[in-house]
């Protein structure tokens, strides 16, 4: 697939991207140059090929889950600027 100077000013327009008009042609070269290295991916012949999540045949060393440290919300919340039922209130920034 080749990209044309005038779909690479679209695509640089959609992603909100400011790119030189002298800089479209190289830009278009690039572009295509992916989509056809991702077009001779596609192609790659995959059937028999199993696919995997990790290259190891490895499980994660996972701790256990158990409680570090003591419940402070009440502490917390009682130094508070402002608190409604457990919930910090804090200034709206946005309108």
């Amino acid at each position: 697939m080749s990209l044309g100077p005038a779909e690479v000013v679209k695509i640089a327009h959609l992603a909100r991207l400011a790119i030189r008009e002298q800089d479209v042609p190289a830009y278009a070269r690039n572009l295509s140059a992916i989509l056809e290295l991702v077009a001779q991916m596609n192609a790659a012949d995959t059937a028999g090929v199993a696919p995997m999540a990790h290259p190891l045949d490895m499980v994660q060393r996972l701790r256990a889950d158990e409680v570090a440290e003591p419940d402070q919300r009440a502490r917390f919340q009682a130094i508070a600027p402002r608190v409604e039922a457990g919930l910090y209130l804090v200034p709206k920034v946005i309108e």
